[in-house]
């Protein structure tokens, strides 16, 4: 993925200004899984719907077949970059973004859909992780390119396990993944490529090395130390 840097308006403006965006010249994705991490308005979910709208995918999710908004929120990047794409074409795809999944399954309510890709049942009628285990389960086929906004956010930990699992089966089959998260457990996928949202920009990293990992690793470790120092009264 290549940034049209000479096309850009202005880098001192929003989604521009964000480090992620400013810095970015090209973006090489491993053909299993890519991870994007960072801290919250970092620009990673940002970049993520770029890219997601740039391959032809709904802004608020779904497949290309879905055409829908109930918000137009997402911003121009996506007219600004180029996707270079390998002599294989998938021949499926989605684009999962947890906070506006309720749209996807309001507007597949809306259209009739008779949700056999979610266990034959509505998103409505299951809990937020029930769903997107279903959609992983059902939905998503082999020879895939699946673009995933902070999936973990619907999981418990044995959950974000499971769909560790089934994203291993599906690279198996051929897809590939690129996904934006916060979850230490899916970032810990083998030989994955992680990108960090730095001040200077995309770096890549390797996954012990990340702020999630070191975090969780450290609190695991000695988890009444660490909240000895974090709620120590600073007074005191």
């Amino acid at each position: 993925m290549t940034l049209r840097r000479d096309t850009v308006p202005d880098f001192d403006s929003y989604p521009f200004s964000l480090p992620a965006v400013r810095h970015l010249d090209v973006l090489t994705f491993h053909p299993a899984v890519t991870f994007i991490v960072g801290e919250n308005g970092s620009g990673k979910s940002t970049l993520l719907e770029a890219i997601a709208v740039a391959l032809g995918y709904n802004a608020e999710g779904g497949s290309r077949n879905l055409n829908f908004h109930t918000r137009a929120s997402h911003s121009p990047l996506h007219e600004y970059l180029t996707i270079s794409r390998g002599y294989r074409r998938p021949r499926d795809g989605y684009f999962l973004r947890a906070e506006s999944f309720y749209n996807v399954a309001s507007e597949l309510e809306h259209i009739g859909d008779d949700f056999k890709f979610y266990g034959g049942r509505t998103p409505h009628e299951q809990s937020h992780g029930e769903s997107f285990m279903a959609l992983l389960k059902h939905r998503f086929g082999g020879n895939g390119l699946y673009v995933l906004d902070e999936p973990e956010a619907a999981l418990s930990p044995q959950r974000q396990l499971a769909a560790l699992k089934r994203i291993h089966e599906l690279v198996q089959a051929g897809s590939q993944f690129i996904i934006a998260t916060h979850s230490p457990i899916l970032m810990a996928y083998p030989d994955a490529r992680i990108y960090a949202c730095l001040p200077d920009g995309l770096r890549r990293t390797d996954y012990e090395d990340t702020e999630h990992y070191q975090v969780m690793h450290d609190f695991l470790r000695d988890p009444q130390r660490m909240l000895d120092t974090l709620l120590a009264d600073d007074e005191a």
